[in-house]
């Protein structure tokens, strides 16, 4: 996630980083599924996903606390 995709990332309301982080759930079992059925053509995007989730986490806890 590049520095502008984490600015408005920040900029989003609780419900809409509840959804982005429903998606990036969604994107990793997708990308786990392809990984075991040998069809993925880019493993690191599964550790992406992976910081992208623990990143949303991280910004909603922070507004959820404040």
């Amino acid at each position: 996630m590049k520095a502008k995709e984490l600015r408005e990332v920040r900029e989003l309301s609780v419900n809409e980083l509840e959804t982005k982080l429903k998606d990036l759930k969604a994107e990793l079992f997708n990308l786990r599924f392809q990984h075991a059925t040998n069809q993925l053509d880019n493993p690191l995007r599964l550790a992406a996903v992976k910081k992208d989730i623990a990143r949303v986490k991280t910004i909603l806890h922070e507004k959820q606390s404040v």
